[in-house]
């Protein structure tokens, strides 16, 4: 088939489709400017593939709070699905022509029209940056446009350093190799939040058709005017080293410390980042795996390059930690906005998120008291999402600063950190159980970077104490209860069963607006349904927290189950959490003086934790119904 031309026989199948497939085929015809994908459209009208045309056109990328995400291609190699349904060239055009469009129409603290592109090492996500950049010159915005891999926190530091009006990453964070997205920053650093997600999608919809041909030229991108697009790579980085060592308070200690850690990129953006923080603090014995430094979109040694997941995620940190006798594990997700560590004892134990949170949130406050800080208590805030670990409030109450819950999302927590900043407040913590950490507001969004490097000081003062982050968790529990969290997922593809399984929560045993009464002899005492807007235990029963799709169950016991569902992944996820005053934490403990080590009889905790586990399996099973369902869960 010649290129860009359709044969008579493929005209007559076009005009026997109905109306509204019709008219869509023509439209991807005539905007379509990327052979690949406009030929894989004409492939399918060639065979007449009605089915599978209108699954790619007839339904489209929404917008959402956290941009746009999608497989490119199942089966992949490297290509990009077509259709409106997919993630292409032209569904990046169309979003990036209806963002500029929306930018340009908002109330600013902007000097001028200043948008931060950044992209990671993804699949596309290059020529993605550059045709968003094509379109915003077009639209009369001045561009900084990264000229290299770079987290994704940069872009966020980068627009309140720039001044910009908005920031946007190609990133598709810690999703396998298939997936990519486009995200999306306001002028305040932090991600956007409703309405202007909505806003968005209904400007998209109204700049559908690429405005003229030279959008799609991204070999001309860089016959530029210099004063129109600039490269923010060495004034960003320098400004966001300086920061990060003017924040840290333990610069001696860090470079005295004989500690080995072994840290990883997972073939993603961070190395460069984290060895040159590490260099900042002049620390030495730092390892990196070889095999994962370079940026590989193909992801050769991880099949899900997510922390959290396992599956294989540290085997070749476990190599190289063997090899160079490291005791600690550093690890960022693959646009580096995530952290997690692990720890060697006769095995490793990979921390969980709500367990770094407890770390980092301990170790923070820890240096804030100390310090010579003119700031009150009553002005310091730590935040967290609905459903990580309430450790936070848990501090809070006993050390005298404020505590905020929020819905699921940076998002959220970023806004309102920013909001309380600019009242005059200090922000000191944010973080979320999906291993998102928020050091101070230098970045308005969770950073794995600073992240990394406050735990490499908190690593360094327990060396030199003797002491591991095993026993400062420990010795945490001890002293303000027993946190035990327990959080998993099962998938899902078919959006209609999930909507039923969400129904019938609310609807339980076919009684209207009802909910389960007890699990396993276990009453639930308390129910916030976000999805419906009710809240059991308020006065007027409407939640605290604005809509969002999740269901909460209290339980008489002191276990809490969140249900809700993914915004970007075929997810039905459910977290949960049981706490246990400081007096029900061990049957006895010693201190050892000339050691200078805590023992624990864990008897306690883990009878705690096993009635934990039992519950929420039963409350799941109750609820989910897996099997029934055919529900997948997750491969530990």
């Amino acid at each position: 088939m010649a290129n860009y031309q359709l044969t008579e026989s493929m005209k007559t199948n076009i005009e026997k489709f109905p109306l509204e497939l019709k008219e869509k085929v023509n439209d991807w015809l005539e905007w379509d400017k990327n052979l690949q994908t406009w030929n894989e459209i004409a492939e399918l009208i060639n065979s007449n593939d009605v089915e599978r045309l209108s699954k790619l056109l007839l339904k489209r990328q929404c917008f959402g709070t956290a941009g746009i995400r999608g497989i490119m291609e199942a089966g992949f190699n490297g290509l990009m699905e077509a259709g409106f349904n997919g993630l292409n060239d032209l569904v990046i055009i169309q979003t990036s022509q209806g963002l500029a469009k929306y930018v340009k129409t908002l109330p600013t603290t902007a000097t001028e029209l200043l948008v931060v592109i950044g992209f990671d090492g993804r699949h596309h996500s290059y020529d993605f940056a550059l045709l968003t950049t094509n379109v915003f010159r077009q639209a009369g915005f001045k561009v900084a446009l990264f000229s290299k891999v770079v987290p994704t926190p940069f872009v966020s530091f980068a627009i309140n350093l720039l001044n910009a009006s908005t920031g946007i990453m190609i990133t598709s964070s810690h999703n396998p190799k298939v997936y990519n997205g486009y995200k999306v920053f306001g002028n305040n650093g932090a991600q956007i939040l409703s309405p202007h997600d909505k806003n968005i999608q209904n400007s998209i919809l109204t700049n559908l058709k690429p405005w003229n041909n030279e959008i799609w030229n991204i070999s001309n991108t860089f016959n530029y005017d210099g004063i129109q697009l600039f490269d923010p790579l060495h004034q960003v980085s320098q400004q966001y080293y300086y920061q990060l060592m003017e924040s840290s308070t333990r610069l001696d200690l860090v470079k005295k410390s004989n500690l080995k850690i072994t840290y990883t990129a997972l073939h993603g953006v961070g190395h460069d980042y984290m060895a040159k923080m590490f260099e900042e603090f002049d620390f030495k014995n730092h390892y990196p795996v070889e095999s994962q430094k370079i940026p590989d979109p193909e992801f050769p040694t991880v099949h899900f390059p997510n922390p959290e997941e396992g599956q294989g995620v540290f085997d070749e940190s476990y190599k190289t930690a063997q090899q160079t006798g490291s005791s600690l594990i550093f690890c960022v997700d693959p646009d580096a906005d995530r952290f997690c560590m692990g720890e060697k004892y006769d095995e490793w134990r990979i921390f969980n998120g709500n367990e770094i949170g407890a770390l980092l949130a301990w170790w923070i406050w820890n240096e804030f008291h100390s310090s010579e800080q003119i700031v009150k208590k009553s002005d310091c805030y730590m935040i967290s999402s609905a459903v990580s670990s309430k450790i936070l409030e848990t501090y809070s109450k006993r050390e005298g600063f404020n505590f905020i819950e929020t819905l699921t999302g940076f998002k959220w927590m970023a806004n309102i950190a920013y909001d309380l900043e600019k009242e005059g407040k200090r922000v000191l913590f944010c973080f979320e159980e999906a291993i998102g950490f928020m050091v101070g507001t230098n970045v308005y969004d969770k950073d794995g970077i600073s992240a990394m490097a406050t735990m490499l000081q908190f690593a360094a003062y327990l060396h030199s104490k003797g002491q591991t982050f095993r026993d400062k968790l420990n010795e945490i529990y001890q002293t303000y209860g027993f946190h035990y969290s327990l959080n998993s997922y099962y998938l899902c593809y078919d959006g209609d069963k999930i909507e039923k399984i969400f129904n019938r929560m609310a609807n339980f045993d076919g009684i209207a607006n009802s909910y389960i009464k007890q699990v396993n002899g276990i009453k639930v005492i308390r129910v916030r349904d976000l999805i419906r807007g009710y809240d059991s235990e308020t006065i007027d029963h409407k939640p605290t927290l604005p809509p969002n799709n999740m269901i909460t169950f209290y339980f008489e016991n002191g276990s809490i189950i969140n249900l809700r569902t993914s915004g970007t992944e075929p997810k039905i996820k459910y977290y949960s959490e049981i706490i246990a005053p400081p007096d029900e934490r061990y049957v006895f403990f010693r201190f050892h003086i000339f050691l200078n080590k805590i023992f624990f009889r864990f008897s306690d905790w883990e009878k705690i934790k096993t009635n934990h586990q039992e519950l929420i399996e039963a409350t799941v099973q109750l609820l989910l119904q897996p099997q029934l369902n055919g529900l997948i869960a997750k491969k530990d």
